[in-house]
């Protein structure tokens, strides 16, 4: 096997989607701190850190053993790729799926460590967590991939950190799930449909594929908006501090990303090119400046 560099192995983790890994995490424990559940002392603060490295290693390994899958099942051939590593044999798949293994137990075993410092409960959030992320190719390919991206990404962690960090469950901090989670589910929506006519020739099933493109460039604007109405109904409802507005400079990207997806009618499928980067790259513009004001709501 071909000697690999660093720079190389961590492009193979997808890094450029890690902030709708992490945003989730530093979203919470914003929402935590600006409730005044966190405990005294730095143990909060570590648990932080580890959720973060926890989370980052479990998406890592997720993303590459759904690139293995897609290479394995056909989904990635050399007519068709998203990451033509394997495809032209920059890396072989053996060593996809042993560096996603490795991935999957170093995230366990942070998980483990973030579990017995903080809870029981934690080993289930976790469990279900890390067999969701190893089940995602399976439910992608029966039209599951968006509700099973929505739990991860969007449930899980809100739930998880708040408790890490806190020792308690407070369901009330899933007034984040939606907003958060939409905007990854349209990360992958947007991957999906642009894929649509190359996972139809590989015999999977999307659920961009299950309504058409026409509508999944609609589905897709519209979850460009979703987050801001949900932020902004959870404020008039006393359910975030006000500052939680700051979200709205995201609005700015969302406009754009939501204008390219509704030139379907004009360029087909070419509407949906690169949404998924930049819906990632919303997932920063949007949850960092919601975590920042609800760590700020606290001084005033």
């Amino acid at each position: 096997m071909t000697k690999h560099s660093f720079k190389e192995w961590f492009a193979v983790t997808r890094f450029w989607s890690f902030p709708v890994s992490t945003m989730p995490v530093l979203a919470s424990f914003a929402y935590a701190f600006s409730k005044g559940l966190l405990p005294g002392g730095v143990m909060p603060w570590v648990l932080f850190v580890l959720c973060l490295l926890g989370v980052v290693l479990l998406h890592s390994a997720g993303n590459v053993l759904s690139d293995y899958y897609d290479f394995k099942t056909g989904v990635d051939n050399e007519n068709a790729f998203a990451v033509p590593n394997l495809v032209f044999h920059k890396f072989e798949p053996v060593e996809y799926l042993t560096f996603s293994i490795v991935l999957f137990i170093a995230g366990v075993t942070v998980g483990a460590v973030i579990a017995i410092l903080s809870g029981p409960v934690l080993w289930i959030i976790g469990g279900v967590g890390v067999l969701l992320t190893a089940l995602y190719s399976f439910l992608k390919y029966h039209a599951l991939g968006d509700a099973d991206i929505f739990v991860i990404f969007g449930i899980l962690p809100v739930l998880g950190t708040v408790y890490a960090v806190t020792g308690e469950l407070h369901w009330d901090a899933l007034v984040l799930s939606l907003p958060i989670g939409i905007i990854t589910v349209s990360v992958l929506h947007a991957n999906n449909t642009f894929d649509t006519e190359t996972d139809r020739a590989a015999g999977i099933k999307t659920f961009a594929m299950l309504i058409g493109g026409k509508a999944s460039s609609v589905l897709y604007a519209v979850y460009m908006v979703i987050p801001f109405v949900s932020v902004a109904v959870c404020v008039i409802l006393g359910l975030l501090h006000p500052l939680a507005l700051l979200c709205l400079v995201a609005a700015v990207p969302a406009w754009k990303n939501l204008r390219q997806a509704l030139t379907y009618d004009k360029v087909g499928l070419e509407a949906m090119k690169g949404l998924d980067q930049a819906s990632a790259k919303m997932q920063m513009a949007f949850s960092l400046p919601l975590a920042i004001g609800l760590f700020v709501s606290v001084l005033l």
